[in-house]
């Protein structure tokens, strides 16, 4: 397999290539399509499969095979061109054979690859770093996030319903005096607040005691989903039977025993500011990697072929699909439930997919204009961690993950680092 020609088209990040595929590797492939389709070919004076490939190819010309041998042959001889022509393939525009014989066969492809950035003021960056100040406030606010988790709902019988309490009510609607579809329940248990009913239907039961019986007066939303009901006037009856008040735990000893190892408040608090100091400097350095990408997106200088774009995002929904099967769920089924459909799904990733083809691509300009280079040592870093993380020996993550497909991702790791580094940190 050889690259016979190069050259760039019109249209930006465009090459056609005129690749030739050689006599022997062709007969290779050839031989392999015979093999896998002899089974279906039925020649008198032969058992069905058992026809020599001579008699087949006598019955219905030498080039039988030739198009799908050369289909076997497109993805490695394009492969191996596109490493001749230092390019990387985002996507094949057109695929056309120029002519085929025994001896061969040349084809010609015009491919969209991946384009030549440039990047400039990359080094020196300047960020901002969030505060890691761990406040009496901070540490207020987890106590207190630990103490809604342990309340529990108890009855209120000395006062009216208010926000955030959970009313247990009967109600029934009624619009132009008849009871709609839907429109009944009882026993229900509605936290007041919580804007899950319509607007005016929550705030009404606000200021009503226990066994109280009343009237509110709602209007359903123009874009409320029963067609029947947009927009319309209506009244609902209402039974509140009970008012339900979440009641917190007091924060003492007792409180920090139920919910920790420590003895003491004190101890407690002690602990909690540890816990927040090492989130806060996590979220401080999360949020200075996140300013650097952006910054670097910013300075990115070139055209970016929107099939690059279109790829992360196929690659990003079959990540989710995979991360759905280990959860038991297919696709399909997934779908339904959101009521989208496959393109609707892939949209929801494009902003996503675009932000990282272009970090990505930032990064690799960096590597190439610093001539950053993985170095054996790193390959072996990163097979060390591998090992580590799926449990496995090193030699077998070494035969599974090739050294090629580590070295672009080791270029880019140093690159971020290298900017990292010199980055101005306020």
């Amino acid at each position: 397999m050889a690259l016979k020609e190069s050259k760039k088209a019109e249209q930006a990040n465009t090459y056609e290539l005129v690749v030739s595929v050689d006599g022997d590797t062709f007969e290779k492939a050839v031989n392999a399509v015979y093999k896998r389709q002899v089974k279906n070919i039925s020649i008198q004076g032969f058992r069905k499969g058992k026809a020599p490939r001579k008699v087949v190819e006598k019955m219905y010309g030498s080039e039988v095979f030739y198009e799908d041998a050369m289909q076997d042959c497109y993805p490695e001889a394009l492969y191996n061109a596109a490493g001749e022509a230092n390019v990387k393939i985002v996507k094949v525009e057109t695929l056309e054979a120029v002519e085929a014989s025994k001896d061969g066969f040349t084809f010609k492809a015009t491919v969209i690859v991946e384009p030549e950035m440039e990047i400039k003021d990359y080094l020196g960056i300047e960020v901002t770093k969030k505060s890691t100040e761990v406040t009496d406030e901070l540490v207020n606010e987890e106590i207190e996030k630990v103490r809604d988790r342990n309340s529990r709902m108890v009855t209120v019988e000395d006062r009216a319903a208010q926000n955030g309490d959970v009313a247990v009510i009967d109600f029934e609607g009624f619009v132009d005096g008849v009871a709609f579809e839907g429109g009944k329940a009882e026993n229900y248990n509605l936290k007041l607040g919580s804007g899950n009913f319509i607007p005016g239907f929550e705030e009404q039961i606000v200021g009503h005691n226990t066994d109280e019986e009343f009237t509110i007066d709602v209007n359903f939303p123009e874009d409320y989903q029963a067609e029947e009901l947009k927009g319309k006037a209506a009244q609902f009856k209402i039974n509140l039977h009970e008012i339900k008040a979440k009641e917190l735990p007091e924060v003492d000893d007792d409180f920090v025993k139920d919910v920790s190892e420590k003895e003491t408040l004190d101890e407690y608090k002690e602990e909690l500011k540890e816990t927040i100091a090492k989130r806060l400097a996590d979220e401080a350095d999360k949020d200075i990697d996140d300013q650097i990408a952006n910054k670097l997106m910013e300075l990115l200088e070139g055209e970016i072929p929107e099939a690059m774009y279109d790829n992360e995002a196929t690659e990003m929904v079959r990540e989710f699909e995979m991360r759905l099967r280990a959860q038991g769920m297919d696709m399909n089924t997934y779908m339904q439930y959101m009521g989208i459909d496959a393109n609707a799904l892939k949209g929801m990733y494009k902003e996503e997919a675009e932000k990282r083809v272009k970090l990505r691509l930032a990064l690799e300009t960096v590597a190439r204009k610093e001539n950053l280079e993985a170095e054996e040592a790193d390959f072996e870093e990163e097979y060390s961690k591998m090992a580590e993380a799926y449990k496995m020996e090193i030699e077998k993550v070494k035969a599974a993950v090739p050294a090629d497909s580590l070295k672009e991702d080791i270029k880019v790791a140093k690159a971020l680092k290298l900017i990292k580094d010199k980055a101005v940190i306020k």
